[in-house]
């Protein structure tokens, strides 16, 4: 698949945090809620974030070339890190709100208006993170997927915010609406952990996951009956690219003819299997004693 083509949902998510960017400062300015004005806050994170995947969904999906010869696909973990990073900040500016409001509380106006408002936001951003994530699995897109994920935690923070602001109202009690917005925050921050911790990860070259490498073996097993041997297996996860490589032992009396046809077919079933898979091998005779003087690659 053409990766340009990804972009059309950094579009959509643009345009969601547009929408809701809106609707939650109009639920802010009529309710004076500061639980939905950090709603609003994280919205506006959303834009940011979506406008940085957008342009590193572009950069990683050019062509390799003779600077970068195993493509650009890594560009995406520089919009995930972004978008941990705005969302960190985000929850400080949030936390910074909510204590003013613990210092300073005040009472929620037209309170019904408000939700109804901010509930639309709220219904916009889950249906896109769905897409979004629906598409970042398929293509193993690890900024589509970061990008659902965080309009899935708005959506989630969102509701806890709306039902404190709704005990509010009927309670009277306007202290938790500022502890609700604390709690909010705490919860983009750990947000904002995991996504800055998957970026670091995968830009220092993390393998793959141990379902991906239970595939790989998987397949090896299947030729292992006809005396070939296999060790060496390194993996890497490059945003949408995986990357492995191994060295395959095959029978001494075997002409090099037999032996590139067989790491053919492994090298053919690991692309199957494995979705964007770039697959490098080593051919070595597994009688010759030599041939195991590299096995502490193992990993």
């Amino acid at each position: 698949m053409d990766r340009s083509s990804l972009t059309k949902y950094a579009w959509l998510s643009i345009g969601a945090a547009l929408g809701t960017i809106t609707l939650k400062s109009l639920a802010y300015l009529i309710t004076g809620s500061v639980g939905l004005l950090s709603d609003a806050a994280e919205s506006l994170v959303n834009l940011v974030a979506a406008v940085i995947t957008l342009v590193m969904l572009i950069i990683a999906a050019r062509p390799a070339d003779e600077l970068h010869n195993y493509g650009h696909s890594k560009a995406e973990y520089f919009a995930s890190f972004a978008e941990g990073f705005l969302i960190l900040i985000a929850s400080l500016g949030i936390i910074y709100s909510a204590v003013q409001r613990i210092l300073n509380p005040q009472p929620l106006e037209q309170v019904p208006l408000g939700l109804i408002v901010s509930v639309s936001a709220s219904l916009i951003n889950f249906f896109v993170a769905q897409v979004l994530l629906k598409a970042g699995k398929k293509f193993n897109s690890i900024s589509l997927e970061a990008d659902a994920q965080h309009l899935m935690t708005d959506v989630y923070t969102s509701a806890g915010v709306l039902l404190g602001v709704g005990v509010v109202a009927v309670s009277g009690w306007s202290i938790l609406d500022p502890i609700i917005a604390l709690l909010v925050a705490l919860n983009i921050l750990r947000t904002a952990y995991a996504l800055l911790q998957r970026s670091v990860y995968g830009l220092m070259d993390t393998a793959l996951s141990t379902e991906d490498q239970q595939t790989v073996q998987a397949i090896f097993n299947k030729y292992r009956s006809q005396g070939v041997q296999f060790h060496a297996l390194r993996t890497r996860q490059a945003a949408g690219r995986r990357f492995i490589s191994f060295h395959i032992l095959v029978p001494g009396r075997w002409s090099t003819h037999r032996s590139h046809h067989l790491a053919e077919e492994v090298e053919a079933d690991i692309r199957k299997s494995l979705n964007g898979a770039t697959v490098f091998t080593h051919l070595e005779p597994v009688d010759d004693p030599l041939s195991y003087q590299d096995i502490e690659i193992d990993r």
